[in-house]
């Protein structure tokens, strides 16, 4: 009978295997050259997050949103669940085409009584604010309750730049904030 082996060539000796021996090395997180760490963050960001959403509206798929200031504030309607649903739902294009985003968050009439709230809470305007400068947060403040109903206190949510873009151009001023991620203390 054949010997079970005979079909595998000589193996050396003097060969030393070691357990692991060709596993792949083991990267460290805190890597010395700042170059060589920056390539391999480059490498683990998928392609999607390369992109710049600030050169161009290409993420958009209603088609009314604007390049916004900050990479993170360059979000559509479509790419939040809870308001994608609702858009969908609907059959709309756009969040923004929405009966109740109109009523609640365009109507200056709607505004106004929601700023005697406002003002009841937080105490009389200051003399210099034009109303558009007013009604704007009022604006983001109603489309907030409206999808995400109470967030409670410091919680924030990027709004979608279609909606941004809408409110805007419905109360417009010079001088923008954009999305704060903090509540500024008084």
């Amino acid at each position: 009978m054949d010997d079970i082996c005979s079909d595998f060539e000589e193996i050396p000796e003097n060969l030393h295997i070691q357990p692991y021996m060709f596993e792949p090395p083991v990267r460290s997180n805190r890597n010395v050259n700042t170059q060589e760490s920056s390539e391999e963050s480059e490498d683990e960001i998928s392609n999607d997050e390369k992109i710049d959403r600030r050169r161009n509206t290409i993420w958009c798929e209603c088609g009314i949103c604007e390049v916004m200031k900050t990479r993170t504030e360059c979000i559509c309607c479509d790419e939040i669940p809870v308001i994608d649903e609702l858009r969908g739902s609907s059959d709309l294009e756009c969040i923004t085409q929405h009966r109740t985003f109109i009523d609640n968050c365009l109507n200056a009439r709607v505004l106004e009584v929601s700023l005697y709230g406002f003002i009841q809470r937080e105490g009389p305007l200051d003399d210099n604010e034009t109303i558009n400068e007013t009604y704007r947060p009022i604006a983001y403040r109603r489309f907030v309750l409206w999808i995400w109903h109470r967030l409670g206190w410091r919680n924030r949510k990027v709004l979608p730049a279609c909606v941004v873009t809408t409110i805007r151009r419905t109360f417009p001023s010079e001088d923008y904030t954009g999305f704060q991620s903090h509540c500024i203390e008084p």
